[in-house]
């Protein structure tokens, strides 16, 4: 797992009956909870960057049945700078780095074409395949092809995989050339789970006095706070603080997520993100915020969902 950040991937695949090797993560603290929780054979705590010149890799890592990655995507997200922050060196939180994140994505093809998995899987959001990134994504498909590999591009919806969130997520897949596998077909119809399911009946008020206010003046079909702050005459705002019904399925957990119930005065409890994200209760997220960390990771059930049917299409056929 490469950019293993709270390793939800990790999670997935082992449901799926895969063995979790091992993984490389930039930032220390998320490193060290990935650590607990996993207890990997293999942990590099360094930038990818680093880790490809390597020259001591273990043999075991060479040929994997499958090498996973979400490199980091801000720059493609619809709520960020998008195209202003395209190849603009920046510092951010995971090890506090500098670097051109959308640079990233091809540091992790270089890795594939390194060690020469069998299969790998990269990660990313829904932006990346819109408006003018969609350039991007060209030379991503031809970094894969350059590297010895036929790519697949998926967009899912969590919903529609055993996931009570709507979270929708850009996969490339991509075999190796020498293999000659047949394409990977994917369609998941699972029955939507809505909040209402994993609601935890505990009142209790931690809104803010601005956020408070707002919620008083909810009507229902407001879908966020911003669409009240239009009704009432304010400012264009608060648009990502998003209101929670029972009978719908949870909007996406984001690294700063601000989900509010429609019926209680309160935001998502930690039990109830975890289901949201489909984390196991007891996971242990030391210091760290969990509404950060499960925003930031790909759902386990959906990651499980994807790598059962590689092992039942693909993997088994050349085992």
């Amino acid at each position: 797992s490469c950019f293993a950040c709270g390793v939800g991937s990790s999670f997935g695949y082992k449901l799926a009956g895969f063995n979790h090797l091992g993984g490389v993560e930039i930032d220390p603290p998320i490193a060290d909870i990935y650590k607990t929780n996993h207890n990997p054979k293999y942990l590099y705590l360094e930038d990818i960057r680093n880790f490809v010149k390597r020259s001591d890799i273990p043999q075991e890592l060479y040929n994997l049945d499958l090498l996973d990655g979400s490199p980091p995507c801000s720059s493609f997200s619809m709520a960020g700078n998008r195209e202003k922050d395209w190849g603009k060196k920046k510092v951010f939180k995971e090890g506090q780095s500098e670097q051109v994140l959308d640079d990233l994505f091809f540091e992790y093809i270089e890795l594939a074409k390194k060690l020469q998995p069998k299969i790998v899987i990269a990660e990313n959001v829904k932006g990346l395949i819109q408006g003018n990134a969609k350039l991007y994504v060209k030379r991503i498909f031809k970094a894969f092809d350059e590297a010895g590999y036929n790519v697949q591009l998926f967009l899912l919806n969590a919903a529609s995989m055993g996931v009570p969130q709507k979270r929708e997520r850009v996969f490339f897949i991509c075999q190796r050339k020498d293999l000659h596998l047949p394409k990977l077909k994917l369609d998941f119809n699972e029955d939507a789970i809505p909040f209402g399911e994993i609601f935890e009946n505990i009142n209790y008020n931690d809104l803010t006095k601005n956020e408070q206010y707002l919620w008083d003046k909810r009507k229902i079909g407001d879908l966020d706070f911003g669409q009240i702050n239009l009704r009432i005459g304010n400012k264009q705002n608060s648009f990502t603080t998003k209101l929670l019904y029972k009978d719908k399925v949870c909007n996406t957990v984001t690294g700063g997520d601000n989900n509010v119930l429609f019926d209680i005065p309160r935001k998502t409890t930690k039990n109830e993100v975890c289901q949201i994200g489909t984390y196991p209760l007891d996971y242990n997220f030391k210091n760290v915020e969990p509404k950060y960390l499960i925003g930031m990771s790909v759902p386990p059930v959906m990651t499980a969902q994807i790598a059962n049917q590689i092992r039942l299409q693909w993997l088994d056929k050349i085992k």
